[in-house]
This record gives structure tokens, sequence and C-alpha cells, in this order.
């Protein structure tokens, strides 16, 4: 875990200088808000280089060494690559082997692409970057970017439609999400998740999502029957006869936290953010499908692609507070997302990470 602890310190201070020395720009009122701040981009470039090459040069995590054993074992030619699932990975692998035959290459570009993408994104949306990267190390996102790295690239390939989103362009969203399922088939949940994010938040709708989580969860042995007969033909059917139970309940609570500081300054969110209400409704649904994965883990892949926009959130919602407050809430934060950081990779997964190339167990 040592590397880890280095990877967040020097990505958060970095970050955080990169705001303190960030410019002030102007935004049209399409855009999440109509004033907010850039951060310096070449300290931005050197927190992002840091995740990129912690990411990159690993040679465990996860699903990792599967990954490694089907680039050695194949050659990926088009006949391979066609009969896979997923287009899109099968094309970066054949790519990237023209190249070497050495799968760290492949681990790297995929550990690159990923990376990028989500600190470009937060770059443009996020008020207080180092804050939205910072939950993204400690509420363990980049952690499972060394897990699912397909479904990961498919989920930072969908962030970037957060522009269309807010826009309102649902060609340019639906455009960028048919590339992200190219990664991952089940990035195509999100087509529909346009049209259902894009009421007021906080409603009678809102309600009834919650209403519906919650009697899933108390229903799922009876219910679970009709989702995996809807799901047997897909990535997913496998999950059928998982039986290592679901999510845990501190995962459940460190994913409402965002929403609920969003609901109780809900208000005044939506004056600072005029399309606030996209975002905390992604947020929530992600907050859902966390709640039901507490019944089987193939809920939190899912809300895997809802987790971006609670970055997002939580970097507003500490101007929600009066300015002698804010401090208070930004402090909170940090301490509480340590803690929680500490507990799932040290205590709970017990993380070892190892690299041939920076010669490191760490």
């Amino acid at each position: 875990m040592t590397i880890f602890w280095f990877n967040l310190a020097i990505v958060f201070l970095f970050s955080y200088m990169a705001r303190v020395a960030a410019r002030p720009t102007f935004a049209s009122m399409t855009a999440i808000t109509s004033v907010y701040i850039k951060p310096n981009k070449m300290l931005v470039f050197i927190g992002l280089l840091t995740l990129v090459c912690v990411s990159g040069l690993r040679s465990n995590i996860g699903d990792t060494f599967a990954y490694i054993d089907i680039y050695k074992r194949h050659d990926f030619t088009w006949s391979y690559v066609v009969s896979t699932k997923d287009l899109g990975f099968g094309i970066l692998q054949m790519i990237l082997k023209q190249f070497s035959s050495n799968p760290q290459i492949m681990i790297f570009a995929s550990a690159f692409i990923t990376n990028v993408l989500v600190i470009y994104t937060l770059y443009n949306y996020s008020r207080i970057f180092e804050l939205s990267v910072y939950v993204y190390i400690t509420g363990g996102l980049f952690l499972v970017s060394m897990n699912g790295i397909r479904q990961m690239l498919a989920g930072a390939i969908a962030f970037t439609g957060i522009r269309f989103l807010l826009e309102g362009s649902w060609k340019g969203y639906i455009f960028v999400i048919l590339i992200a399922s190219l990664f991952h088939q089940s990035a195509l949940i999100l087509i529909p998740i346009y049209f259902l994010v894009r009421f007021k938040a906080w409603s009678k709708v809102t309600i009834a999502l919650l209403l519906f989580a919650i009697i899933f969860v108390m229903g799922f042995n009876q219910l679970s029957v009709y989702l995996f007969n809807a799901i047997q033909d897909t990535q997913y059917a496998g999950y059928k006869n998982f039986q290592e139970g679901g999510a845990s309940i501190i995962r459940v609570a460190v994913t409402a936290v965002p929403l609920l500081l969003a609901y109780l300054g809900r208000d005044r969110l939506r004056e600072i953010n005029p399309k606030s209400d996209i975002v905390v409704n992604m947020a929530l649904l992600g907050f859902i499908f966390m709640l039901i994965s507490t019944q089987n883990w193939i809920f939190a892949r899912i809300s895997l692609y809802f987790s971006f926009y609670q970055l997002i959130l939580i970097s507003w919602v500490v101007k929600l507070f009066k300015l002698k407050d804010q401090k208070l809430i930004y402090y909170g934060i940090l301490v509480c997302y340590f803690f929680y950081y500490y507990y799932e990779n040290v205590i709970s997964l017990q993380i070892n990470y190892l690299s041939n190339y920076l010669n490191i167990n760490w």
C-alpha cells in the first residue's frame, strides 16, 4: 500500500496547487455553471502522470493477471477480434500487439486512456478540482480502474459525454455511449438514462426511484429470477450463480454522502449550478444501484457509470455552506474519505501492489 499512499499525496498536492494557480474563466449557460475556474494545466499534468504511471506499471491488482494472460495467448487477428464481445477493446489490443507482445503495453495504454479522460472531464466540470481527484482515489474508482479494465475504459469514455448530457444534445450523447459500448456492452444502459435524468432533482420521481430500490432490496430473492432471465444472454449472465454476496453497507453510506449534502442545500445548488439537477440525478442512480448491490455485486458494476458524477457533485456541495463553514466541510470530507480509503484497501481488501518495472513490492 505504500505506493498508493505516495500516489495519493503527490496527486492531491499537485491538484491542490493546480487549483490555487487557477485562472477564472467564463462559460456559456449551457455548461454546468456560468462561472468557474480552470486549474493550472502543467500542475494537473504532473498529477495525471503520477496516476498513469502507478496504474500502468502494475503487474497485479484484481483481474490484471487475466488480461495479461489473454494478451499473451492471442494474436488478435480480425477473426478473433470480431468474435469477442467488446470490439473496441479487441481492436485496441490488436493495434498494440503490432508494437509489442509485452502485455505491459496494454496495461499502460488502458491506464493512460482511462485516467486522461477522467481527469480531463474533472478539469472541465469540477468546482474544487483537487477534492474530486482526491475522492476519485480514496472513494475507490482509481483502484477499480485496475480491476475492471474494459468497463472502466467504457465508463471513462461515457463520462466525457457529460457535455452533451448537460447541453441536452441527445445525438452527441448517444454517439459517445455507442463508442463506450465497444469497450463494454453494459454502457448501453446509459442511453435510456439520458431521458430519465432530465427531471427536477428531489421530485416525486426521485421518491419513486428510492422506493423502488428499497422494495427491490427487500424482495430481491423473488425479483432476481426475472432479472437474470432478462440478462441471460449478456456479459452479466454468470452473476446468476454468484454466491459471494454484495457490496458492504459502508460503501453504500459513502455513496450517500454527496447526495445528503446536495439535498440539504438543494435550493442553493440550483442557484450556483443551473444544470445541477442532472448531475444530482446521475449520482442518485449510482446510489440506487449501489444500494441494490448489497444483494448482488452485479449492480455495483452498473453503479460504476454513475459514480463519476459523484466526483463532480461532491466538489460543488462544499460551496453550499456559509463561507466560514466551507473549510470545515472541506476538511471533513478529506478526513472521512481518508479513513474509508484505509479501511477499504488495508483492512478489507489488503491490497498489495506489485510492479516488474518499478522493481518494488509495496
